[in-house]
Formats: structure tokens, C-alpha cells, sequence
């Protein structure tokens, strides 16, 4: 097999300058941003609550900030939509938490971006092309995209990065926002960190980053996109490997060790699909910190217990619902998506860790096989003594 070459990073960003993009101001010279955000389950209405903060305080944006929900009956026989904008709350993903008074929920997609010129994406990666798909041509021109979705899409010719779905798809430039972001624990305003990836302009992060940073989120930008994502990405797998260890009482030695070999094939595969990544953007917030609060603390890791300690009987789908009252694992399905890609590209025998997870999870091994991937050694000879690999 031949040696493995990195693909260059996707996508290209506009010519034009950022501050050339906004509705001129009442002032008239100023410019002014309208915002929405497109999606609204638990991780979107966090994002709606601290953008309307900053929406709302800051003169370059539009105090209202709009929400796209995915329309819902409650159990009351209200639609979500209306209780929130009654209640000022996301009464079935973020119970307790006031979003702002800014901030309107329309279960309206087409409507809800209609006069926006800021774009923020946080839905399960799963849904964006076919919401790409419906948004395709009906932007305004000039339309900042932000994408805080964790995961890829895998085709024929390989993965491609949701930011790149959403540039290729709407003809939009998109950064990324990623880090060690578990939504509750920011919901009540405890400190956290987040990076922002931007391709070329640094004027457009930093614009991201006013949007986002508050006294208790520190936002910083790296020019990464591809590094930063795939971070965001790759941790929800190895957050499944803890979360078996986690179910079969292995210990905090095992679990630690997992988190390491984890980041380790985080990175090289990362390194592998684009040449442009940096190791430093492994450590930002998006990269080890993500990896080690989603491990701890995150769904993927809940779930992927629960999974264990029933010794795989349980569908990761029947825990799922039973567990997260309709959010979103991400990681058995990036799994499945990893595992496709290194089949395709000959690399499974590279990443012993990702391979077993995904077999693990399809019922193919045992949850115990997690520690018992490395009696198949992995063939390190393509990349060996290559420290820009590992």
C-alpha cells in the first residue's frame, strides 16, 4: 500500500472583507448583523442564550435573534415553539433556563434565515444536508456561517467535513466552533472555553467571537477549520471507549490510558485526511479539553455505559431514547462514518482504537474487547518516526 498523502484543507473563503457584509446602521455608517440560529436542542438553545446576550448589548447587532425549532407537540398539547416564545424557555431541551427575551423561536426554517446575514448551525450532523439542501439558493447575499455541529458526512470519494457541506451547498464561507462545551453546565453560567477555526480572515473569527465570548465562555480563534472539527468530531468516539471502560469497572488507570491512545489516533487521522492541521489546535479547548470533559461528563460516554454494563444486549438506538428524552448521540454514527473511511482508504490496521469501537458497537466484538484491541498490533511502518503523524 502506498504511503497515505493529507488532502488539502476544503473549501476557500470569500474574497470580499467582512466588514463589507452587514445592513448599514441607523446611524448610517455603522454596520448591523441579524442572527439565527438553526436548531434548538440542547447545545442550540445554550448557543441562542449567549448569542442573545451579546445581540443584545452590542450596537453592531439586531437585538432579536431567531431560533429555528424543529415543531414539536408536548405531552400538554402545546407546540414547542409557542411555549418557548411564551415562556421565554426551551421547556423540553433546556428546562430551567431563560434564553433571553431577544431571542424569537420559529418553526418556520425558510422564514427563520430570511433576513439573517449570520448563520449559526447546531443541529445533529445527521440532519445538515437535507437542511442544506432546503436553504440552498434562498440566503441573502454576503451570509456568515458559523457551524458548532460535531460529526461528518461520508461519501464515495470520502469524508467531508460539515463546514465544507455548508460552504459547498450555500455558497457561503463557514467557520467552526468547537471545545469543551457540555451544554447544561454553560446553561447556569459556569466558566467554559470554546475555539473558534477560520480559514483566512481573522476579521471574521474575531466577529464570531464577540458574538459568542461572555465573562464565563472565553472564545478563542485559531485558523484550523479542518483541526478544530475534526477534533469536535473524533472525541465522541473515544468518549464511547470510556464510557464501555466506565461500564465494566475498569478503573481510572484504563480509562486514562483510552483517553490517550484516543487523541493519539485523533490526531494522526486528523493530520492524515488534511495536511493543513496543526498540532497546536490539539491544544485548544476543542481538542484535549473536549476530550477529556467528554469523557467524563458528556452523553457519549453516558450512553456507551449503559451500553456495557448490559454487555452490548441493549441497542445503543433503544438507550438512546430511553436515555437522552430526544437528543442526539453523535458517536456511534461517527463511528460507523471513521470506520467507513479507514476501510476505504486500507488505514483500519493505523486505528485499532476507532476499528473497535465501531465493531463493538455494531455487536461485532464484546464491550471487553476495548482493551483487548491491541493483541492486533497496529502497523505504525507507513507513518513510523513521522512525528507529524504521532
Amino acid at each position: 500500500m502506498a504511503p497515505p498523502v493529507a488532502m488539502e484543507s476544503q473549501g476557500t473563503a470569500p474574497p470580499n472583507s467582512f466588514s463589507n457584509q452587514g445592513e448599514t446602521g441607523g446611524d448610517g455608517g455603522s454596520q448591523k448583523f441579524r442572527v439565527t440560529v438553526v436548531g434548538s436542542g440542547n447545545w442550540g438553545s445554550v448557543a441562542a442564550k449567549l448569542i442573545a446576550s451579546n445581540a443584545f448589548k452590542l450596537t453592531s447587532f439586531y437585538d432579536e435573534v431567531r431560533m429555528w425549532v424543529f415543531e414539536e407537540t408536548l405531552p400538554s398539547g402545546e407546540k414547542l415553539t409557542d411555549v418557548i416564545n411564551r415562556t421565554n424557555e426551551n421547556v423540553k431541551y433546556l428546562p430551567g433556563i431563560k434564553l433571553g427575551r431577544n431571542v424569537i423561536a420559529d418553526p418556520d426554517l425558510d422564514n427563520a434565515v430570511r433576513d439573517a446575514n449570520m448563520l449559526v448551525f447546531v443541529t445533529p450532523h445527521q440532519f445538515m444536508e437535507g437542511i442544506c439542501k432546503r436553504l440552498a439558493g434562498k440566503l441573502k447575499q454576503g451570509v456568515e456561517a458559523i457551524s458548532l455541529v460535531k460529526g461528518m458526512e461520508v461519501k464515495m470519494e470520502g469524508p467531508c467535513m460539515i463546514s465544507s457541506l455548508i460552504s459547498e451547498q450555500l455558497k457561503v464561507n463557514c467557520c467552526v466552533l468547537m471545545g469543551a462545551n457540555i451544554a447544561n453546565e454553560i446553561a447556569v453560567e459556569k466558566f467554559s472555553e470554546a475555539t473558534v477555526g477560520y480559514r483566512v480572515n481573522k476579521e471574521i473569527a474575531e466577529k464570531w467571537v464577540q458574538l459568542f465570548n461572555t465573562s464565563y465562555f472565553m472564545v478563542t480563534p485559531v485558523q484550523d477549520v479542518e483541526g478544530v472539527e475534526l477534533c469536535g468530531t473524533l472525541k465522541n468516539v473515544v468518549a464511547l471507549a470510556a464510557g464501555f471502560v466506565d461500564g465494566l469497572e475498569m478503573g481510572n488507570n484504563t480509562k486514562a490510558a483510552i483517553m490517550r491512545i484516543g487523541l493519539r489516533e485523533m490526531r494522526a487521522l486528523s493530520k492524515l485526511l488534511f495536511s493543513s492541521v496543526k498540532d497546536s489546535t490539539f491544544f485548544e479547548s476543542c481538542g484535549v479539553a473536549d476530550l477529556i470533559t467528554t469523557c467524563l461528563g458528556g452523553r457519549n460516554r453516558k450512553v456507551a455505559e449503559a451500553f456495557a454494563k448490559n454487555g452490548g444486549k441493549r441497542s445503543f438506538n433503544e438507550l438512546e431514547a430511553e436515555m437522552l428524552q430526544g437528543q442526539k448521540l453523535q458517536g456511534v454514527s461517527t463511528a460507523r462514518e471513521v470506520y467507513e473511511v479507514l476501510s476505504y482508504r486500507g488505514w483500519l490496521e493505523l486505528f485499532p482504537l476507532f476499528a473497535t469501537v465501531h465493531e463493538i458497537c455494531i455487536g461485532k466484538l464484546p464491550p471487553t474487547a476495548i482493551v483487548e484491541y491491541s493483541e492486533h498490533k497496529p502497523n505504525f511502518s507507513l507513518v513510523e518516526g513521522s512525528a507529524q503523524f504521532f
